[in-house]
């Protein structure tokens, strides 16, 4: 009795860790599949709101300054196919010339000559990129993904 027990246990044992790892390993991979979709749905929604902005600046419903910092930001956690004729770094030229520039309650805090300072410095990156971001908006305004 003593040795057929204990080879009986012993695959009992061995057949309930297989079946335990094998439920495990669906679990991981149902995960990955869930993970994968969102990911999937994030970046279909990241770039319709890049292609939304893209439309929006060319229309002249979304300034400049504001629409290269948006569609950067948004480009930049935007992990999906590109297509390979996208030529968008004038946004983070533009974003990287303003992140000094302080936003909201901070903005509104500042005196009004450093205010002016900063807006003069805005409306000569405006000038100076606006034909290059014109025409990346043109490029993102029918879609970051090929086609």
């Amino acid at each position: 009795m003593s040795s057929t027990f204990w080879l009986v246990a012993g695959l009992i044992i061995i057949i309930a860790l297989a079946i335990y790892a094998l439920v495990l390993w669906r679990k991981v991979w149902n995960a990955k599949q869930v993970k994968a979709e969102q990911e999937r749905e994030r970046n279909e929604r990241l770039a319709q709101d890049i292609q939304f902005l893209a439309q929006s600046l060319l229309n002249g419903q979304l300034p400049l300054i504001e629409g290269a910092i948006r569609i950067k930001v948004l480009l930049d956690n935007y992990s999906g196919p590109r297509r390979t004729d996208l030529d968008v770094g004038v946004f983070e030229t533009i974003y990287d010339a303003t992140a000094h520039i302080p936003t909201h309650q901070q903005w509104k805090d500042l005196p009004r000559n450093e205010r002016q300072h900063h807006e003069q410095h805005m409306q000569a990156l405006e000038e100076q990129h606006k034909d290059e971001a014109e025409r990346a908006a043109r490029q993102l305004s029918t879609g970051v993904a090929p086609s």
